[in-house]
């Protein structure tokens, strides 16, 4: 499975952002998925996580209630939607998937990801 994630930007603070995370390769419909995030100096960080085929969901509870995790297998595509962004939301975002079926906050037990989208919110 190869990933291309891509919707990072300059966004003002209360506004809002939708990630995509593009597959390509055959597992991507039975692999589950991720979104971490990393600043400088900091450790990758878990953000949201979706099983194979997007019946379960998970946030970290700095996002829960902003952040919505979705698929599209078909088309084997990712998306995070985030909204009332704030200034420590700023971040690259990684998109990560598989090879298990479920979402996983750990971000050693994915095998693949993309290459990072950058979010900075600021006005």
């Amino acid at each position: 499975v190869q990933l291309q994630a891509s919707g990072g930007g300059l966004v003002q603070p209360g506004g809002s952002v939708r990630l995509s995370c593009a597959a390509s390769g055959r597992n991507f419909s039975r692999s589950g998925m991720g979104w971490f995030r990393q600043t400088p100096g900091k450790e990758r960080e878990f953000v949201a996580g979706i099983n194979w085929s997007g019946g379960n969901t998970y946030y970290t509870d700095s996002v829960k209630g902003r952040c919505t995790i979705s698929r599209d297998n078909a088309k084997k595509m990712g998306y995070l939607q985030m909204n009332s962004l704030k200034s420590e939301d700023t971040a690259v975002y990684y998109c990560a998937a598989g090879p298990g079926s479920n979402a996983y906050l750990d971000a050693r037990l994915y095998a693949y990801w993309g290459q990072g989208t950058l979010v900075t919110v600021s006005s």
